[in-house]
């Protein structure tokens, strides 16, 4: 069996007991980077055996990781923080897996989108979760189309291209479109912004730019 087991976004306290046991049960976890992983876990008394896996190797070791799962091996998978598969490597595997009639389990648990959303006072009984923009190609033509939209939009955005981002968004979204921007989610510095796109890029210029962000967008109205 393959499981998915979230790990906190900030808060350590988020770790859910379940999560802990499952791990402890697994003989393999799998982590996007090791370094990250194998001290973190081990505060919580987890010490198995490592392997790395993510969206620059996942092609090559999936076979490999099929195989072992094929041999009655237990792996649990991990990233540096989240729930895998938002965002981050999970789905190649996850598709092998269903095709070859191996068990999948995903624990419920930390995902900064949905504290983020739900606290944004956007209507949340329908999204549309982006995550990342494409870096380069095809980056306006997304935004653009995001932009028509009738329900809350839903994006992540690293720390140095923030500013750049809420450009854009200006651009194409109009700056008196109703946004919400959340840093460091769970965190002891865990921030929020809400107001139009032009009033939050005010707020922003004396702010620190640190973090993983969130960002809400309000939908286009009919």
């Amino acid at each position: 069996m393959l499981f998915l087991v979230p790990t906190p976004i900030g808060n350590r306290g988020d770790m859910t007991p379940r999560a802990i046991e499952v791990l402890n049960q697994c003989s393999l976890i799998l982590a996007e980077d090791t370094r990250v992983s194998k001290p973190f876990l081990k505060t919580y008394g987890v010490e198995k055996d490592f392997q790395s896996f993510h969206a620059n190797n996942e092609h090559q070791q999936t076979p490999r990781i099929i195989e072992k799962l094929q041999s009655g091996v237990a792996i649990a998978m991990v990233t540096d923080a989240g729930t895998p598969g938002i965002s981050d490597p999970a789905f190649l595997l996850v598709r092998e897996c269903r095709q070859h009639k191996i068990e999948v389990q995903a624990l419920p648990g930390a995902t900064a989108f949905v504290p983020a959303l739900v606290s944004s006072g956007l209507p949340c009984d329908r999204f549309f979760f982006q995550g990342f923009l494409p870096q380069k190609k095809g980056r306006q033509t997304q935004c653009i189309w995001l932009a028509q939209l009738p329900c809350t939009v839903v994006l992540y955005e690293s720390p140095h291209r923030l500013l750049k981002c809420i450009d854009e968004l200006i651009l194409h979204f109009g700056g008196e479109r109703q946004a919400s921007f959340a840093k460091e989610i769970s965190k002891f510095f865990e921030k929020h912004f809400n107001g139009s796109l032009e009033e939050i890029k005010i707020q922003l210029q004396s702010e620190k730019i640190v973090g993983e962000w969130v960002i809400c967008l309000e939908g286009v109205k009919n």
